[in-house]
């Protein structure tokens, strides 16, 4: 059931607004106001899914209206009703937020397209925000352990901000899943994360990787090329193994971060870029900032908000999650039938040292259902994962 809310200071208008939605539709539950006042008050206490909203009205007029209405509601959609006299300002009222707006006497066909049009758009933009809202399965955070709960507490209030992130922690242990789910979890979700390795490009090679570069900059320029931070513009950035990154690097990273500008290696033209940065490492920063490795100034540009992943030996009972969620994807990746684990070979399994962390345990499942039994025992566990 749609609600709709009538603001209009006619009753007359009222009347012929509320018998055409409602003969239309039987779905629809119809609310009336007789002035804007009383339609703020409506619009503070309830959720509708659309208002129409006439323009010219004693205490407050269409235009006031509409603009309190999107501070306190911006999603409910306006469909603002004019006078012959009020097309202009109708017309105005778009540019503050109102979907349509139709013409007094009311043309039937007109009205009722305008409604269902709307209504469908508020379906359409609740629907990608609850999808906003999933994270892809290929990058779920498995397990209920303290510490993951509370990473996971951090992301639902950080994601929808623009705050930079640094995420912490040894390798192996998720550090990208975390920077998949703030990125996937923002408003920044439906345009790119682009993803960069500082420890796998070559010093002299990464100023290009991050900004690009103009033709003949050094051998091997034969043409302009845009760098990362402009492919991720309006999107996320996420800065892996950041601690890895030169010191001539660094400065840049930390101007684009002050200044929202960068520049192609080989000009002196600044671009401006939008771009959400998420760095992680597995080294302790304020180690190399002692030892002249890294910036302290780009540090407290990153660390806005800090997340440190924890090993997988401080989060054991999480292995019971985690083994269950690698048989199953396992299982569907090499289309076999899903195997289970005895509890005697999870017990076994949360004993041992994960120095790999998540990522050799994902390894350690993969092997024992390839050579295991049907039922993983604890002897398969000691015969084919012998640490």
């Amino acid at each position: 059931m749609s609600n709709i809310l009538i603001i209009e200071d006619e009753g007359a208008i009222r009347r012929v607004l509320k018998k055409i939605i409602e003969d239309e539709n039987k779905q629809y539950k119809i609310v009336e106001a007789e002035d804007g006042l009383s339609g703020i008050e409506m619009i503070k206490d309830n959720d509708f899914d659309l208002v129409l909203c006439d323009i010219k009205m004693p205490k407050m007029d269409g235009v006031e209206v509409l603009e309190k209405a999107k501070k306190i509601k911006p999603e409910t959609p306006f469909i603002m009703i004019s006078g012959h006299g009020d097309l202009e300002t109708a017309v105005s009222t778009m540019k503050l937020g109102a979907f349509d707006y139709i013409s007094k006497p009311p043309d039937l066909n007109r009205l009722l397209n305008t409604v269902r049009n709307a209504l469908e758009k508020k379906d359409l933009v609740a629907e990608n925000k609850r999808l906003k809202k999933k994270v892809s399965k290929n990058y779920e955070m498995i397990g209920d352990s303290k510490a993951i709960s509370h990473i996971k507490e951090i992301i639902e209030k950080v994601a929808a901000t623009d705050a930079r992130v640094l995420i912490t922690g040894p390798n192996g242990t998720g550090k990208e899943l975390v920077a998949h789910w703030l990125h996937q979890k923002s408003d920044r979700s439906q345009l790119s994360m682009i993803e960069v390795n500082c420890a796998a490009i070559p010093s002299e090679l990464i100023e290009s990787e991050l900004f690009g570069h103009v033709k003949g900059s050094f051998t091997g320029a034969n043409k302009d090329r845009a760098g990362k931070f402009e492919a991720a513009n309006g999107g996320t950035i996420f800065l892996d193994e950041i601690g890895d990154m030169s010191l001539s690097a660094q400065a840049k990273v930390l101007r684009a971060l002050q200044e929202n500008k960068i520049q192609r290696v080989g000009s002196d033209k600044d671009i401006k870029v939008n771009v959400r940065v998420v760095a992680a490492t597995n080294k302790d920063l304020k180690k190399e900032i002692e030892e002249g490795k890294f910036r302290e100034d780009l540090y407290h540009r990153l660390a806005v908000i800090l997340i440190e992943v924890p090993a997988l030996n401080n989060r054991r009972e999480d292995i019971p999650l985690l083994v269950d969620f690698f048989t199953k994807k396992i299982a569907e990746e090499q289309g076999i039938a899903k195997k289970e684990f005895s509890a005697d070979a999870i017990k076994l399994l949360q004993g041992y040292d994960w120095t790999g962390n998540i990522r050799e345990l994902r390894n350690v499942v993969e092997r024992l259902i390839i050579l295991g039994e049907q039922i993983v025992s604890e002897s398969d566990v000691k015969l084919f994962a012998s640490k």
